[in-house]
């Protein structure tokens, strides 16, 4: 059960983390990922978003904090991501 789009560290035996990015899932692999990474991964898995837009991380405590392109995420299963154009003022 490999899957050919997973992207991240991508070394051979690591394990493969389910998250979400704009409501769809997304399957990473590795232990850690970029902001950069994460959005590669979710666009090459069909999520409508381009890797320009602005990645934010959903926290438990119901607020976001702005991922970077460079910024390191320590993944885990059910992490929740949403990517906004960045001209959007909402």
């Amino acid at each position: 059960m490999e899957q050919a789009e997973t992207m991240g560290a991508g070394q051979i035996g690591e394990k493969e983390v389910q998250i979400t990015v704009n409501e769809q899932p997304v399957t990473v692999v590795g232990k850690v990922a970029t902001g950069s990474e994460i959005k590669a991964a979710a666009i090459a898995q069909g999520v409508a978003i381009q890797s320009n837009f602005v990645l934010q991380e959903e926290l438990p405590n119901g607020t976001s904090k702005i991922i970077g392109d460079g910024d390191e995420v320590h993944l885990r299963e059910h992490l929740r991501f949403t990517a906004i154009a960045p001209d959007d003022n909402s």
